[in-house]
């Protein structure tokens, strides 16, 4: 958005991310959120408004609106870690996020999300470094940051994004079942309670580093994806939106 694209951003009914507080997915539930200084705002697909200073946010799982929009180019970040089912792009051109995506085959260019293989690194032939189910490591921690759900149903939580805990403190409950923290740190993702859940689907994540991190603030990992995105955007000849123009 500084760089002066306009964003429209297509998600699911019930966005299942962890780290809320830096991610537009919020506007889903909110109906609006702001991310360091930068606004997004839920909007109806019939009144679709692509704004230069504002992420417009669209409850659009397939992205159906895609046509209506006629973007410049597809962001395809749905994550899945595997093959991705293909957008409705037509011959729009596609960046693809992280593993799944092979170049020539399901997009354009792709960019690497794994820590140890350089986050933010276009990738012009190949794909991504493949899903490993291991979380990189921060503070020392691994596995044992990341939270799960031990059954299915509806989180409860039983303390607040940005809290600090102790180790071993109940975060939430999950159908009756208390879900504690391996480890002390400062809670820096929390999956909504409206979110389904199934067993083993990431619902929290703890940063060992505790005081040290705001969790308002966006990862390094992010912001090398980010400039990743934006190197290739360069380099499909997508140029911003001039400030001004209509």
């Amino acid at each position: 958005m500084r760089e002066g694209y306009r964003v429209v951003m297509a998600e699911i009914p019930r966005p299942t991310t962890v780290r809320r507080l830096v991610s537009f997915s919020e506007a889903v539930y909110e109906g609006r959120t702001e991310v360091e200084g930068i606004s997004a705002l839920l909007c109806d697909q019939r009144h679709l408004l692509a704004d230069i200073g504002t992420v417009t946010v669209v409850v659009d799982p397939d992205g159906a609106c895609i046509e209506a929009v006629a973007p410049d180019v597809v962001v395809d970040a749905r994550l899945t870690k595997r093959t991705p089912v293909p957008l409705p792009h037509g011959s729009t051109p596609l960046i693809g996020i992280g593993p799944g995506f092979l170049v020539g085959r399901d997009a354009d260019l792709v960019i690497e999300t794994h820590r140890t293989a350089g986050p933010g690194r276009v990738i012009r032939s190949g794909g991504a470094l493949p899903y490993t189910g291991i979380p990189g490591k921060i503070g020392g921690e691994t596995l044992r940051r990341v939270l799960r759900a031990p059954c299915a149903g509806f989180l409860t939580p039983c303390c607040q994004l940005g809290d600090l805990i102790a180790e071993n403190q109940i975060m939430a409950r999950i159908d009756g079942q208390t879900l504690h923290s391996a480890i002390a740190g400062r809670v820096r993702g929390l999956i909504h309670s409206e979110v389904e859940l199934c067993v083993g689907m990431k619902v929290g994540d703890v940063d060992p580093r505790g005081e040290a991190v705001d969790p308002h603030r966006i990862s390094d990992k992010a912001l090398a994806i980010g400039g990743g995105v934006l190197a290739a955007l360069q380099m499909l000849n997508v140029d911003p939106v001039k400030r001004g123009a209509d």
